[in-house]
């Protein structure tokens, strides 16, 4: 009897931490310089890189602030469809899915804090780039728009 109670127990305690919100890892993750070829110019963001999935399932969560200019890139490995949802998530974001060649596929402006709706990519992306809601229309970030990043081969050398 006790050890059927033991395993209830053990299995209970086991589903729990399974449901529960991923935590962040311990080590800061690495950055990266990100540049998008905009009608205006050069859009310059310094980014967290998540290339794991606990980065990428922890991503920018319980963040109350985004500073300008910064974000979090998504880097898949190779393409793939990804969807996301803002769970967690306290401030709205702009979500740019990027092909594996660093053309923008799809921009989905000022996703909303805390919700579950999914957002998809709308065909298999190489990665996706999170920057503070309304950053994308400030710079005039569009599909079609090159991003440069060693991820897709093409980094600007910067000075």
């Amino acid at each position: 009897m006790r050890f059927s109670v033991f395993l209830t127990a053990f299995f209970l305690t086991l589903s729990v931490s399974a449901c529960a919100d991923p935590q962040p890892s311990d080590k800061p993750l690495p950055h990266t310089i990100l540049v998008i070829d905009t009608t205006a110019g050069e859009a310059k963001f310094d980014v967290e890189v998540a290339a794991d999935w606990r980065s990428q399932e922890y991503g920018l969560m319980n963040r109350r602030s985004l500073p300008r200019n910064t974000g979090m890139i998504f880097d898949f490995h190779s393409p793939s469809m990804a969807s996301f949802w803002m769970k967690n998530t306290l401030i709205p974001l702009d979500m740019i899915f990027i092909r594996q060649d660093g053309t923008i596929s799809s921009v989905a402006p000022d996703a909303v804090p805390m919700s579950l709706d999914s957002i998809p990519s709308t065909e298999p992306v190489r990665a996706v780039l999170e920057i503070g809601g309304g950053e994308a229309a400030r710079f005039g970030i569009y599909p079609g728009q090159k991003v440069h990043n060693a991820i897709f081969g093409n980094a600007v050398k910067t000075h």
